[in-house]
């Protein structure tokens, strides 16, 4: 089974391999949000999107921010994917507590995958968040499926 991960936490704490790899997943859940494709309905990374009052355009946005992030880093994205006449102004809501546990499950996986990153990010005091996404006290989110 593939698992689709949305990360809230800001793009930049991404390696390369983890970078891309949400450019396509997020490039797959803006199918799903556009009702062209069958699979991932009902995946539990998308219901914070679904939530929105514009689904579609959050996710435009979302994707947006990361297209950001690739082009600092000279990546070529195809940025056509993106439909920049969505513009998604509000702010999607995300605890402290689910960016804490997506920031330490990144750090997991850097351990093995990249260790220079794993270092680098080992002296984050404060964690930023997908652009999308304001910060707000609370408990990991019941939609996160805990390892």
């Amino acid at each position: 089974m593939i698992f689709m991960r949305l990360w809230s936490i800001h793009p930049k704490y991404l390696d390369n391999i983890g970078l891309i790899a949400l450019w396509r997943e997020s490039l797959l859940a803006k199918s799903v949000l556009e009702n062209k494709t069958q699979g991932y309905k009902n995946h539990s990374q998308l219901i914070r999107f679904k939530n929105c009052k514009k689904p579609q355009s959050a996710i435009n946005q979302y994707l947006q921010y990361i297209l950001e992030e690739a082009e600092t880093r000279k990546y070529n994205f195809n940025k056509t994917k993106i439909n920049n006449k969505l513009k998604y102004i509000e702010k999607i809501k995300i605890t402290n507590k689910q960016l804490e546990y997506e920031f330490s499950h990144l750090l997991k996986k850097l351990k093995i995958r990249n260790p220079n990153k794993y270092k680098e990010l080992q002296k984050i005091k404060k964690i930023e968040c997908n652009p999308i996404f304001t910060i707000i006290k609370g408990d990991i989110a019941n939609w996160e499926k805990q390892r």
